[in-house]
């Protein structure tokens, strides 16, 4: 047997012993078992504690990193192995957080090794729950206009300012931040700040969505003092940094959507969901408009899912490119599209807000087709997704 072989095999009875039998079910959409970790966060099952803690004790949440990192060094052969044993056995990820997906890849390329060492472990170990203050209410799409100020103070920065949309800030214990520190350059007076969320000055307020549920939230500074160790880079380079953690954040976005592209918000298939409303003949949906709808849904699908193995093998070590805006605008589209075949397949079902007669997974479907409106919106908007597309990719002029 192979070096290999042999780890895949300890993976695979490792895997078999630790993880817990009440996590084998798929992990529903916006579910409060979601493995976000941090200090503020419950689960409603235990067991989702236990398992982020087994997998962190291994370094396997984050198998390729340095073991002062909190991963397990692994050579990338054997993450691999690790990865297709996770999935063959239907494991939830141990760990899901804004932290682990977009701001450690930029911590691994621009952070000192002593920013390192202090925050790349907690997020492998789930200790800490980050969110993200980019936009502001004047500085959406045109995120490079952003007003919330950092005053160098001589040992710490005074920040001020407000940040809208942060998704989960409420919840959050840190919050990496883009601030201004040179109100003479755009771009260039931009940088990027670690912030703890129980500073004084600092007030999340939730806000509502259509859906119902408020993932989103406004906050505000108020003369909020920060270490200065707490600058990932130099005084203005956080536009360049804020631009890297985008594309990370674009792919991640890719990837979730695509995961869940086929099914419905409990798991079941979009097939199932059209026989169970429209009926079945000789095992196929008994409806022809729908059967033809379905199949174009799930090609359509099949190659996004090739599109995004292919951008990623492309990129190889260097990470995710300008082409990231490709999926990311794809997958948000698809999304959207998907619920809206769900409201075709389900018709005047799949419109209940609460209570009776309607199902759970009808009610949350109703939520998430009017949730997913958002995915053209949040990660870029898809406008300036074709517009980096136009002019990164495909080199046309201005």
């Amino acid at each position: 047997m192979s070096n290999l072989e042999a780890f895949r095999q300890e993976a695979r009875d490792w895997i078999a012993r630790n993880y817990p039998q009440s996590l084998r079910t798929p992990l529903q959409v916006e579910s409060p078992d979601t493995p976000w970790g941090g200090r503020k966060t419950r689960y409603d099952n235990p067991d989702v504690q236990v398992w982020m803690d087994r997998m962190a004790e291994r370094g396997w949440s984050t198998p390729e990193w340095k073991p002062e990192h909190g991963g397990a060094g692994l050579p990338p052969d054997e993450a691999r192995v690790l990865r297709e044993e996770l999935r063959a056995a239907g494991c939830r990820p141990p760990v899901f957080s804004f932290g682990l997906m977009m701001l450690a890849p930029v911590l691994q390329e621009f952070a000192t090794e002593e920013q390192k060492q202090r925050f790349l472990p907690p997020i492998a170990r789930g200790e800490i729950r980050w969110c993200q203050g980019y936009s502001e209410p004047g500085a959406g799409s045109d995120l490079a206009s952003l007003r919330t100020r950092a005053e160098d103070m001589g040992d710490h920065w005074l920040v001020n300012g407000q940040k809208i949309w942060t998704s989960y800030a409420d919840m959050s214990d840190w919050i990496f931040c883009l601030v201004r520190t040179n109100p003479e350059s755009k771009h260039g007076g931009i940088s990027f700040l670690l912030i703890d969320m129980t500073s004084p000055g600092i007030e999340p307020r939730p806000i509502q969505l259509i859906s119902g549920k408020s993932p989103f939230c406004e906050v505000f500074f108020t003369d909020v003092k920060v270490p200065k160790e707490n600058m990932i880079g130099k005084p203005g380079e956080g536009w360049k940094i804020a631009k890297r953690l985008l594309q990370y954040e674009r792919t991640n976005i890719s990837l979730s959507v695509q995961s869940g592209t086929g099914g419905t918000p409990s798991g079941k298939s979009l097939a199932q969901l059209a026989k169970d409303h429209a009926g079945e003949s000789d095992g196929r949906i008994a409806d022809a408009h729908l059967r033809e709808a379905v199949a174009k849904f799930e090609m359509t699908s099949e190659a996004i899912g090739l599109t995004l193995r292919r951008v990623t093998a492309e990129s190889g070590k260097a990470g995710p490119s300008a082409a990231s805006s490709i999926t990311k605008a794809l997958g948000a589209q698809h999304n959207k599209d998907k619920y809206e075949l769900m409201l075709e397949i389900m018709g005047q079902s799949a419109l209940g807000w609460d209570g009776a007669p309607f199902t759970g997974e009808e009610i949350e479907i109703c939520h998430q087709w009017l949730r997913s409106k958002g995915n053209s919106i949040e990660g870029g908007t898809s406008e300036i997704q074709t517009n980096i597309v136009a002019k990164q990719v495909l080199g046309l002029p201005d």
